[in-house]
């Protein structure tokens, strides 16, 4: 009997072929038959799955928005429950840097994203979502911990964290850039979140 094809397996399949081209000789190398190459399956495959460049591209940004959250999630659950907003920005803003090869490579593909939308206005509409989101996820943990009393509550709860993720972004590309290694860069954002979240009550979280 033909062996039954796991439809979503190999759309992740082929939407990981594209990021490993991406992150390796960026976003301007990828094209269908490329994709196909790296899969190691024939264009047929690739159109049935994707009907164009665009919607394979789009199922990159998904993935990767994907990646940063398991990432998230898996450093969660390493520093357990009860975590106070200031352990929560770490986890988050952490997660971000690149920590080991693939995080690195994951952060090369979201560059290479970023460099094509800054000439492709329909594909930057698309790229920002996920950072905005992310955006407005973190500045309504700050506003509930500084009306809780968990922050201090001097700054513009949205305007410290586009900083703080400012800060990450641009940690990151001076990772990727060998300016300074990993260790240094999240030593640099412990600095920070140290200054914009300290617990007024005396807590604080891992760091």
């Amino acid at each position: 009997m033909p062996k039954r094809v796991d439809h979503e397996e190999r759309r992740a399949h082929l939407t990981a072929a594209l990021l490993r081209i991406a992150s390796t000789r960026g976003l301007q190398a990828v094209s269908m038959r490329e994709v196909a190459a790296e899969a190691g399956v024939s264009l047929r495959v690739v159109q049935y799955y994707f009907t164009d460049k665009r919607t394979l591209l789009d199922s990159g940004l998904i993935e990767l928005a994907a990646r940063l959250d398991r990432r998230v999630k898996q450093r969660a659950s390493a520093a357990g429950s009860g975590l106070s907003v200031r352990a929560v920005f770490d986890i988050v803003l952490g997660a971000i840097l690149p920590g080991d090869e693939q995080s690195r490579l994951d952060a090369l593909a979201w560059t290479a994203y970023y460099a094509v939308a800054l000439t492709d206005p329909s594909l930057g509409a698309d790229g920002v979502h996920f950072p905005n989101a992310l955006e407005d996820w973190l500045t309504a943990r700050l506003t509930v911990a500084q009306q809780d009393g968990a922050a201090p509550a001097a700054g513009d709860p949205r305007t410290e964290v586009a900083a703080l993720l400012a800060l990450a972004n641009g940690l990151t590309a001076s990772v990727l850039g060998r300016q300074r290694t990993g260790e240094e860069a999240a030593g640099i954002l412990r600095h920070a979140l140290d200054r914009v979240l300290a617990d007024p009550r005396g807590r604080v979280g891992p760091g």
